[in-house]
């Protein structure tokens, strides 16, 4: 992801292809790494082509909740690069690198990151993140490659991000707390603010 971008992966859950341009802009101005729509949105590969279509550089567009060969083969055509899985299926993982994907993949245990990083995964997203806490990453780093990333994805909020913050953190997956079916792009941008300005706010 972009390093002049705010490390922020924003999931778009529910949001219909004729408004999902309109959100993303709304997170490109805030300054949002990358845009997942989770394939249990509607229409959601429409909503991914459109998205990568709108914005080819910058920020990442990808899917999010791939849970099967189906739904990589189907993300691959739609021209946007990212995948993103809730959990660890190495069938999954293989397929989206052959496809050329960048492969952000769900992981809880030791056991269940070690195989994702075997498979090829590009970096791991640990959820729901509030359920082993800020400090997960720097212990599940210990037995981990140095240069494998980890998102906090699942329950960050902008008040609690600064205890995830300078913990091992490569980024976090924003859902709920950012956004929901049915709001207003406005909305989206004020979430967003919100988390931008935490962000800012923390102490370097």
């Amino acid at each position: 992801m972009s390093d002049d971008r705010f490390p922020f992966v924003a999931i778009l859950r529910g949001v219909g292809p004729d408004e999902v341009v309109a959100h993303a802009r709304a997170l490109a101005a805030q300054r949002f790494a990358a845009v997942e729509v989770p394939t249990n949105s509607p229409a959601w590969s429409e909503s991914v082509r459109r998205l990568a279509a709108a914005f080819p550089d910058g920020p990442e567009i990808g899917a999010g909740t791939v849970l099967n060969l189906e739904d990589v083969d189907a993300l691959a055509a739609t021209g946007a690069r990212l995948m993103v899985t809730p959990n660890t299926d190495v069938e999954v993982v293989r397929r989206a690198k052959d496809k050329g994907l960048r492969a952000l993949v769900g992981a809880m245990t030791p056991s269940e990151a070690l195989a994702a990083v075997a498979a090829g995964a590009d970096a791991l997203k640990i959820f729901p993140a509030s359920v082993v806490g800020p400090g997960f990453a720097r212990i599940l780093k210990a037995v981990l490659p140095r240069e494998v990333p980890l998102y906090a994805v699942g329950g960050i909020t902008a008040a609690s991000l600064g205890q995830y913050a300078g913990g091992g953190w490569a980024g976090f997956g924003l859902g709920g707390e950012l956004y929901r079916p049915g709001q207003s792009v406005a909305d989206t941008e004020a979430k967003a603010a919100a988390f931008r300005r935490a962000w800012e706010d923390l102490p370097r």
